[in-house]
C-alpha cells in the first residue's frame, strides 16, 4: 500500500494532467457532434479490425472440418458423374463406368513416402470401412496406388512410385496398351513399357488406365507423354509419362471397391491351374 502512495506522490503532476486531459476530452466529445462522430467512427474501425481477426482465426481453426466436408461432397459428385452416360460435359472428364456411390470410400493420406525405391502411403481407413487389399486408390487428378495391407482403421497403399508396381495402362486416343512401371528416378514421372510400335503417339498424349486391369476401372487419368524411346532389343516403345498428380503432396483420396475384382481374379487363377 505504501508503494502505491509513494508512486502517486512521485507522479502527482502527471496523474493530474492525465485526469484533466481526460475530463476535457470527455466534455469536448459530449458537447460537439463532430468530435463525437469521429470517435465513434474510429471505434468502429478498431472493433471491426478486432472482429475480423477473430473471425479469421475461427475460419482457420475450422479449415480441417471444411476440407473434410468438401472432400465428401466432391466424392459424392464424382460418383454421380461416374454414372452419367453420353452427357455433353462428360467429354471433359474421364468416364469411369461401373462405380457406384456406395463403392467409393473417402479417406486421407496420413503418411507418404516417395524418396525410396519401394514407396508406400498410409491412409486412415481400414477393414472397418470395407477396405481390402488390391483395391485401387485415386484422387481427383488420377491414380495413386493399390491397397497393400489393412488393419481395422488403417491401410497401407503401394504407391505408383514403387518399383514393384505394374499397372495396365493405355494411350487414351488409340487404346494401345502397355505396362506402367517406375524406374525409381523421379517422383514426377513413371514409364509405360511394352507399347507396340504400331501405336501412333506423340508428346503430350494422355495416358489412362487400361481395360485389362482388375484393379482400376478403365480411363482413369495417369499423365501425359513427355519423352518417347524405342527399345532396340524388343522394338517396343518406352514412354516417359509426366504424372498429373504431385505424389509428394497428397491429401484426400478415394478407394474404389471394384466388386468384379474377386470374380475376375478367381477366374484367372482357375485358368492358370487348368494350364
Amino acid at each position: 500500500m505504501q508503494q502505491i502512495f509513494n508512486f502517486i506522490s512521485r507522479n502527482s503532476d502527471r496523474i493530474l494532467f492525465l485526469l484533466l486531459l481526460g475530463i476535457s476530452l470527455t466534455l469536448t466529445i459530449q458537447f460537439h457532434s463532430y468530435h463525437r462522430s469521429k470517435l465513434i467512427s474510429s471505434a468502429n474501425v478498431i472493433s471491426g479490425g478486432v472482429y475480423k481477426e477473430i473471425h479469421d482465426a475461427q475460419e482457420y481453426l475450422n479449415l480441417r472440418k471444411e476440407n473434410d466436408d468438401l472432400a465428401l461432397e466432391n466424392a459424392m459428385l464424382r460418383s454421380l458423374l461416374f454414372q452419367v452416360k453420353d452427357s455433353s460435359f462428360m467429354s471433359k472428364l474421364d468416364s469411369i463406368k461401373g462405380v457406384k456411390p456406395s463403392d467409393i470410400v473417402v479417406t486421407k493420406v496420413i503418411k507418404n513416402s516417395y524418396n525410396v525405391y519401394e514407396n508406400y502411403l498410409t491412409i486412415n481407413a481400414g477393414t472397418k470401412q470395407g477396405i481390402k487389399p488390391d483395391m485401387g486408390v485415386i484422387n481427383s487428378l488420377g491414380i495413386i496406388g493399390i491397397i497393400d495391407d489393412t488393419s481395422e482403421n488403417y491401410a497401407t497403399v503401394a504407391s505408383i512410385l514403387n518399383k514393384k508396381s505394374r499397372i495396365n495402362a493405355k494411350i487414351k486416343k488409340s487404346d494401345h496398351f502397355g505396362s506402367l512401371v517406375w524406374d525409381g528416378k523421379s517422383t514426377g514421372f513413371v514409364q509405360l513399357i511394352d507399347l507396340p510400335r504400331l501405336a501412333a503417339i506423340r508428346k503430350g498424349d494422355t495416358i489412362v488406365t487400361g481395360g485389362q486391369s482388375v484393379i482400376f476401372p478403365e480411363n482413369i487419368n495417369i499423365g501425359t507423354i513427355d519423352k518417347i524411346y524405342i527399345d532396340k532389343q524388343t522394338n517396343y516403345y518406352t514412354l516417359n509419362i509426366k504424372l498429373f498428380n504431385d505424389m509428394t503432396n497428397l491429401g484426400h483420396v478415394y478407394i474404389l471397391k471394384n466388386k468384379g475384382n474377386e470374380e475376375m481374379t478367381k477366374l484367372e487363377n482357375q485358368r492358370k491351374k487348368d494350364e
